[in-house]
C-alpha cells in the first residue's frame, strides 16, 4: 500500500495510560516492525521502526510528537449550589486525580515529522485518533493513486470530501478580504 499525506490537523488528547496500552500491541501497517515511545520532560516522541533495516539507517524515520499535560478528572461531577453568604460550610471534596494526557496537536510537521515512513505512522496517528475521546483530527491524503479526506471526532470517524477547485478563494463561500491592489486608500 502507498500513500502520501498532505494535510494534517490535529487536536487529539488521550490519557497516557491508554497510549502506553495501545502501543504494548499495536496493529501496526506492514512497514512498521515496531513504534517506539521516548519521553523527554513534556514532550512524547512515537518513533517509527522500520520493518526493512535500510531504510532508517541513514534517513531519519516519521515520528509523532505530542506534549505532555496533565488535567485532573473528577469521579464524578461537582454538585451545583447555590452561593450562602454568611454561612460557614465544610465543602465536600470530591474525589479526584491527576491524569497525563498525550497531545497532539497542531499541523503538519508539528505532529508527523520526517518524511520516511509518513504514510503508515499516520496510519498509526489515525489509530490513536480513533481510541481517543477528546479532539479531532483532519487530513488529506492520497491512497493508491486516489485523494481521499480523513475526519475524526472524539474517537468516531465523520464523513470528509476533498474539493478541488481552480482558483483557491472559490468554494467554501468565502468572499471575504482585502484586494490590495485595487484598493484606492492605498497609493
Amino acid at each position: 500500500m502507498t500513500g502520501r499525506v498532505f494535510r494534517l490537523h490535529s487536536t487529539l488528547e488521550l490519557p497516557l495510560e491508554d497510549l502506553e496500552a495501545f502501543l504494548e500491541d499495536p496493529d501496526l501497517p506492514p512497514e512498521l516492525d515496531d513504534v517506539e515511545l521516548t519521553r523527554r520532560n513534556n514532550t512524547l516522541i512515537l518513533k517509527a521502526v522500520a520493518e526493512d533495516a535500510d531504510i532508517g539507517k541513514y534517513t531519519p524515520t516519521a515520528q509523532l510528537k505530542a506534549s505532555v499535560s496533565e488535567t485532573r478528572v473528577y469521579e464524578e461531577e461537582p454538585p451545583k449550589t447555590a452561593p450562602t453568604w454568611g454561612q460557614e460550610e465544610e465543602e465536600e471534596e470530591i474525589p479526584s486525580e491527576l491524569v497525563e494526557f498525550a497531545c497532539f496537536k497542531g499541523d503538519r510537521e508539528t505532529v508527523l515529522q520526517n518524511s520516511a515512513l509518513r504514510f503508515p505512522m499516520f496510519l498509526v496517528l489515525r489509530e490513536l485518533a480513533l481510541i481517543s475521546e477528546k479532539g479531532t483530527l483532519t487530513a488529506v491524503l492520497e491512497k493508491d493513486g486516489d485523494l481521499q479526506a480523513v475526519r475524526i471526532v472524539e474517537g468516531e470517524e465523520r464523513p470528509a470530501s476533498v474539493e478541488v477547485v481552480e482558483n483557491p478563494r472559490q468554494g467554501n463561500g468565502e468572499d471575504g478580504g482585502v484586494n490590495w491592489r485595487d484598493n484606492e486608500f492605498i497609493s
